[in-house]
């Protein structure tokens, strides 16, 4: 027997055959408003997966999860009369391609254009519905000319405290216009991996080590370049509000950002030579708590604090330059772990307590971050728990000065209660004490009202080759724009990919291409992946535009509407859930206030898809050896039994573990789906069965269909597409084995089957117009049927018939019998007859369209 008998219908030959017809067709194309095709009757729905970086490994079953979901969207969309955006790209710059240059030569385009061969392929044999048309590179000149354009508006715009807006830099009245640019240089400690040779973002360094290939990390500082993200903090924050997303999502980009009240207090720094007097330096702390001031015992400064060098002790230098060193093989997130040992050294040096006027000390601590607040905190252990470890390991004073209003104990305490030990404020609530410490602060010129982000600005440049060159060259030390004509900037090859060693980037190799003229020579960081993906969703809109990043009229019909998001639908895993949106949102807003876009929000209603596991319950991963290739499950079961089983497995948001057996269960329900329409005859051809017949359903039917129709309509709409699937296998159950299946039915039921398991439903859809010429159109042109809830009402119902109260019958009555029909319904069961003979019927008991209990 051939291969071909042995599979349960023949998607290896449906298959192919649709998706050729979809691309030559162009099915799926999308047309821009003016252009041919565009019918502006119709509403739009932009739809947007997160798109992927193509690695070399391909997809595995994980990464269409969302996709399917995407797809089932946008397929549905288009049936419900709108316009679908719907379309897929890559976001191809990256690290692993230029390791993988370093060893073996081989060009990072080279080895990005066979990925992305290879991930298209893949989901093309999935069948989704993407505008290929659309399709975009970030590691194409084309696009990130536009990558290098959007950077040139940041860097020549500056944000107007007073306006709260990014304007021009040429509205700028101060003197130093590079002071204030929302792209900037600065030298900032950074994680250094030198055998990658390049910085890394806090997320990918783990224990003090890169998350690609393990190796060790060290902090240190270097010029690079900064995006000014945290001048957006406040806008991120509140315009998070009108946006449809998950409330965890939302509280995850507003713990990142940080945002705090409190005040800022100047602490003088006591005289160095001279401990009675003042050195003349301040140190500005910053607290949510200015209530507890009068309990700050000692300040802890961030190892790295620039007025550690200048008080430091002779006698403490040396275990200050020690414990920096260790300090600088941290990562910041490391250094900031709540639970690990406190750790740290005094400097020798004293700072007054403005409201004491007493002398504490001044210790380094690696808990304490720059880029937080000040980078120097106040110590006040009796009320903060880290503080409070950190005194007791060092026997620092603790000094209670907030009394709680329950009985609980006072040190350690860190809510609010009452001021005490604090003479300015004593007896005053912490409310009340906030606002009046800080008031006398901002009278005596020792602090002011604050309000602090943890937010720090974002460090925007690498050092690879695998990215996108700045447009920028530096002359007489300074640096300076080059015009929009000369984008794009595009990397020169080179013969050796290799990281420097010294900190420079590899670019720097390249001599001739540094040396722009004879006094400027060309930026050599690359801007880090997230560039490209900050904007794509515009390109999107107008993909092949050589004039604009996104041409006008089509960026405000696809991200328009009555709400502040553009794109209506935006998919992808939670891993993106603060950087990734955080990016786009502040790249997005830059470009608002600039008047380049129509819409302050790119996305507006996000859904996160969960994790799919392996058959072991554990991650999928190449060293696991639990990855499963979709090629391998399509190659056995089909594409659509791919689609519908990933959609099957639970709630798209949810973490669950892949089972082949589960494959085959939702194989053998589109099996049926054929079998039900199909006919294998004595050659053994499929045709088209006999039991098809162009007849009225009847009524019990017509009740199945409908509840059908409703139940897949709303759960495409709420994401329930399992549940969607698990009600179009009780209809085909329905309709199995009986003698005459309604064409009317079958006809509806592969419209609401064709989102999910496109290519049996439009092979099916096709048979049957054959034979049925009725129909006009593929299925893809044919309207989302609507259910008449008039026939999903119950006009049955079933009764219960007990004896005594136990359960002896039970009959099907018109929801309109009336008490007497049920009474005499009850009696003249045969069943209650028997067991009522020679009984005298005491009282009959009746529950409206419930029960008859028939006492005796």
């Amino acid at each position: 027997m051939s291969s071909e008998r042995r599979k349960p219908y023949p998607f290896d030959q449906i298959e192919p055959k649709w998706e050729a017809i979809w691309e030559k067709q162009q099915v799926f194309h999308a047309p821009n408003p003016g252009e041919k095709g565009f019918n502006a009757a119709k509403p739009k729905f932009f739809i947007l997966d997160m798109f992927p970086y193509p690695s070399g490994a391909g997809l595995h079953v994980g990464h269409p999860e969302g996709y399917t979901a995407t797809d089932i969207v946008a397929r549905y969309k288009r049936t419900r009369g709108f316009n679908v955006l719907h379309p897929m790209g890559w976001d191809a710059f990256g690290l692993p391609a230029e390791q993988y240059a370093v060893k073996s030569g081989q060009h990072p385009a080279v080895t990005t254009r066979e990925n992305v061969a290879k991930f298209k392929r893949q989901l093309k044999r999935i069948g989704f519905s993407y505008d290929w048309q659309r399709e975009i590179n970030t590691t194409d000149p084309k696009y990130y000319k536009w990558t290098q354009w959007i950077f040139l508006q940041i860097y020549n715009s500056w944000f107007n405290p007073e306006t709260k807006r990014a304007e021009p830099i040429s509205t700028y009245r101060g003197t130093d216009p590079d002071s204030v640019r929302l792209a900037y240089v600065a030298e900032v400690p950074v994680n250094w991996c030198p055998e990658l040779g390049t910085v890394l973002a806090n997320e990918e360094v783990v224990d003090g080590k890169s998350e690609v290939g393990g190796f060790p990390v060290v902090r240190r500082p270097m010029r690079q370049w900064m995006l000014r993200i945290t001048a957006y903090a406040e806008r991120l924050i509140d315009e998070l509000d009108e946006l449809d997303w998950p409330e965890g999502i939302k509280l995850l980009q507003r713990n990142w950002i940080g945002r705090s009240e409190g005040a800022e207090i100047d602490f003088p720094v006591a005289g160095i030579d001279d401990p009675g007097g003042q050195s003349g330096y301040k140190l500005r702390v910053f607290t949510t708590r200015p209530d507890t001031l009068y309990g700050g015992t000692f300040l802890v400064l961030a190892p790295e604090h620039s007025l550690v060098d200048r008080i430091v002790t002779e006698e403490q230098w040396p275990a200050v330059r020690e414990y920096r060193e260790r300090t600088a093989r941290k990562s910041e997130l490391e250094r900031a772990d709540l639970s690990k040992e406190k750790t740290g050294v005094f400097t020798g040096a004293y700072a007054i307590n403005p409201a004491t006027n007493q002398k504490i000390p001044i210790w380094i601590a690696d808990y304490v971050l720059l880029g937080y607040g000040t980078g120097a905190i106040g110590g006040v252990p009796a009320h903060d728990d880290r503080d409070l470890e950190f005194a007791k390991k060092f026997g620092l004073p603790v000094v209670i000065v907030v009394q709680p209003t329950t009985d609980v104990p006072a040190i350690g305490f860190t809510g609010e209660g009452i001021a005490v030990n604090s003479p300015i404020i004593n007896d005053l609530t912490s409310a009340e004490a906030k606002k009046k410490i800080t008031a006398w602060l901002e009278e005596h010129g020792l602090g002011k009202r604050a309000i602090n982000y943890k937010l720090r600005d974002w460090l925007f440049s690498r050092q690879r080759y695998w990215g996108e060159p700045f447009p920028i060259v530096w002359e007489d030390g300074k640096h300076r724009a080059l015009d929009e004509k000369e984008l794009p900037v595009v990397p020169p090859a080179l013969d050796d990919y290799k990281p420097t060693g010294t900190g420079e980037p590899p670019l720097a190799k390249a001599k001739e291409w540094i040396r722009y003229s004879v006094n400027a020579l060309r930026e050599t960081n690359t801007m880090p992946q997230w560039a490209g993906s900050c904007w794509y969703y515009l390109r999107f809109c107008d993909p092949r535009n050589d004039e604009r990043f996104v041409g006008e009229g089509a960026e405000r019909y696809w991200m328009g509407g009555p709400k502040p998001g553009g794109v209506d639908l935006y998919v992808g895993g939670t891993e993106h859930a603060v950087l990734h949106l955080l990016y786009s949102r502040f790249w997005h807003k830059v470009l608002f206030d600039l008047g380049c876009v129509s819409k302050p929000e790119p996305f507006q209603r996000l859904v996160n898809q969960g994790i799919i596991l392996g058959e072991d319950n554990q991650k999928m991963s190449k060293s696991r050896g639990n990855i499963v290739n979709p090629d391998d499950v399509i190659d056995q079961h089909g594409a659509d039994a791919f689609r519908c089983y990933e959609m099957f497995m639970g709630p798209l948001e949810q973490m669950k573990p892949w089972s082949m057996r589960g494959v085959e269960g939702v194989a053998r329900f589109l099996a049926r789906v054929w079998r039900l329409l199909m006919t294998e005859n004595q050659a053994g051809k499929w045709e088209l069965s006999g039991k098809i017949k162009n007849i009225d359903p009847t009524k019990a039917q017509q009740k199945v269909l409908h509840a059908t129709i409703k139940k897949v309509t709303d759960d495409i709409e709420s994401f329930s597409f399992n549940t969607a699937i698990s009600q179009m296998m009780i209809f085909v159950n329905a309709l199995t084995n009986i003698e005459t299946i309604p064409l009317s039915a079958m006809r509806t039921f592969l419209i609401l089957l064709n989102p999910f398991a496109p290519h049996i439903a439009s092979e099916l859809w096709e048979t049957l117009t054959a034979k049925f010429t009725d129909a006009r159109g593929d299925i893809t042109e044919q309207p989302w049927p609507g259910h008449d809830e008039r026939l999903l009402a119950e006009d049955e119902v079933e009764i219960v018939i007990q004896i005594n109260g136990k359960l002896r019958d039970r009959i099907k009555m018109s929801v309109l019998a009336t008490d007497e029909d049920l009474k005499a319904a009850a009696v003249s069961s045969p069943k209650i007859q028997d067991r009522i003979a020679g009984k005298t019927v005491r009282k009959v008991i009746v529950v409206p369209r419930k029960l008859v209990n028939i006492v005796v």
